[in-house]
């Protein structure tokens, strides 16, 4: 049987990203053109300069994820693209680029949205297993997701407000850390103790929602009243401080939807994924509480943004006979 090349694409922020993914399991190339440094003087990702950025990057990033997957156009089976959620700028330089590929050299064009692409870069660490939880933090999403079989998603679970890598650059901005500041707050967090107590919002309420906002404002207002009395406080306890709670309110809620549903598998996916004080908790907790479910997370350079994960879910989509049409248009606000 022919092996199944997908051309993946993924543009739906700051990241312009191409891959070649081989059978939904093997990255044959995973060329990611990151814009972080633009963006960084303005403190976060400014929806205009990421879009131009997508349009210089993007024909380069084709080109070569095709050189270093060795392949040609000739033996791609499919061409994927990220359609949402996303800036609608962005995703739709990376749409155009995708329709014009594949109606360039008759190929069939897979519509992926972004947080399956998140959940499916666990795919390349080993098989899914169903039923399976997502737990999902990133950027702009914070949610758990019950997947009884490939390609199924139900939200059992999201954040009411600030998703947690939000509340990370909100925290970093007073910390007066540099854009994206999860890494550096992670970080010090290992060198301080968790002396300031902050809350642990709806860690007790009997659903699996997130609140994030709460911690953020008593982060801010404490800093705030620490600057107005001149007091001195220790920057390393803030972040462990911070961390503790995020870390604790995702671990309980988490490991509560593991117990009340049949799951043989935890996958934790998105850019918060990359913090080893998540990573840490929860493998701790699942190995006391559940040690019969297995616990994945993929390597840290596919936590963030990447054509590959894209590559992944694609095959599954692929699968179930889904095809976009050369019409298909960029859905900023686009659920599971």
């Amino acid at each position: 049987m022919n092996r199944e090349l997908i051309l993946a694409i993924e543009s739906s922020c700051d990241e312009t990203s191409v891959a070649v993914v081989e059978d939904g399991t093997k990255i044959l190339s995973n060329i990611v053109a990151s814009q972080i440094n633009s963006h960084k003087r303005f403190g976060g990702v400014v929806p205009e300069v990421a879009s131009r950025h997508h349009v210089e990057q993007i024909t380069l990033c084709i080109d070569e994820a095709l050189t270093e997957a060795k392949v040609t156009v000739a033996e791609i089976s499919a061409v994927a693209v990220t359609y949402g959620p996303g800036l609608v700028g962005s995703l739709l330089i990376g749409i155009s680029a995708a329709k014009a590929f594949a109606w360039a050299n008759n190929l069939p064009l897979i519509p992926v949205n972004h947080m399956a692409g998140h959940i499916y870069a666990a795919r390349f660490i080993k098989p899914f297993e169903f039923p399976l939880i997502a737990l999902l933090v990133s950027g702009g999403h914070t949610e758990l997701v019950y997947m009884q079989e490939d390609g199924s998603y139900e939200i059992i679970g999201e954040t009411r407000d600030d998703a947690a890598g939000e509340a990370y650059d909100k925290v970093g901005r007073v910390l007066g850390l540099s854009y994206p500041s999860g890494k550096e707050i992670d970080e010090l967090a290992h060198q301080g103790k968790d002396n300031y107590h902050f809350p642990r919002a709806m860690i007790h309420e009997a659903n699996y929602d997130f609140s994030f906002s709460g911690l953020k404002s008593a982060f801010i207002n404490l800093v705030h009243n620490a600057e107005q009395r001149g007091e001195e406080l220790d920057k390393n306890d803030l972040a462990a401080s911070f961390q503790a709670s995020v870390v604790e309110v995702l671990v309980t809620k988490t490991l509560r939807a593991c117990k009340e549903f049949p799951v043989k598998q935890l996958v934790v996916a998105g850019g918060v994924a990359a913090n080893q004080g998540l990573r840490e908790g929860l493998t701790t907790a699942l190995a006391e509480e559940m040690p019969e479910v297995e616990l994945i997370i993929p390597p840290l350079r596919l936590c963030g943004d990447n054509a590959a994960m894209i590559g992944a879910a694609a095959h599954v989509e692929r699968q179930k006979g889904i095809v976009a049409e050369l019409k298909l248009n960029a859905d900023p606000s686009l659920v599971l």
